[in-house]
């Protein structure tokens, strides 16, 4: 804890300031533009990989990136979703997956998770990648588990557009779909190309990616 008091100190005294006049105008309001949906992993900073600042993303993150498919009984992610596409009117949302990730990587690797009933249980949301990805031949165990975190993507975006608003506002044209994977140890992120399927540098081809929308026809 004494880490993050002494962090707290230093942003009062130090990045506080610095911003006074932002947060002087986030006080009684929000606009974020984009909904960014990734990992718990303490290793994935959402602000900090895309150099926003606050007031600029509204974050969801859990535990692989998921997103449940909409049900008679949603839950927190349904509830987040929906207010951020039906009252803040953000016009992208973004699924982040990442490397390394220890969710996916159970879930590639078939690792038992008796003693993990809840874990176990959410990650049944990725069934369907897991299957996609149980069905195809890779060269390692490394390779399985990145696609697997590709594969999850893909399946979330799918996921997130059972939910009423997202699929409103993806017929009013006033939303867009984004998958990307994020790489830990370089920094670098791909992004879905959804007219073939694939995952492509953002620093290479960032129009492409940065304008194309997955949609639900292309998966």
């Amino acid at each position: 804890m004494k880490a993050l008091i002494d962090g707290f100190m230093k942003f009062q005294s130090e990045a506080f300031p610095q911003r006074s006049d932002l947060f002087k105008h986030l006080a009684n309001t929000q606009h974020p533009g984009t909904l960014f949906i990734t990992c718990s992993d303490s290793r994935v900073v959402p602000e900090l990989l895309t150099q926003q600042e606050p007031g600029e993303l509204f974050v969801i993150r859990n535990a692989g990136n998921i997103v449940p498919s909409y049900s008679p009984h949603p839950g927190g992610v349904t509830a987040t979703v929906e207010y951020a596409v039906a009252v803040l009117n953000v016009t992208d949302i973004v699924i982040c997956g990442h490397s390394d990730c220890g969710a996916m990587t159970a879930v590639a690797k078939c690792k038992c998770m008796d003693h993990l009933p809840a874990v176990a249980g959410w990650l049944q949301h990725a069934e369907s990648a897991k299957v996609i990805n149980e069905s195809r031949t890779h060269v390692s165990e490394a390779a399985k588990v990145s696609s697997m975190v590709r594969e999850n993507v893909i399946a979330q975006l799918a996921n997130i557009q059972t939910h009423p608003s997202v699929r409103i506002a993806l017929e009013k044209g006033s939303l867009n779909l984004h998958g990307w994977v994020y790489d830990i140890e370089t920094g670098s992120i791909d992004a879905l190309d959804s007219d073939n399927r694939s995952f492509k540098s953002l620093i290479e081809h960032p129009e492409t990616c940065a304008v194309r929308a997955f949609s639900l026809a292309a998966a």
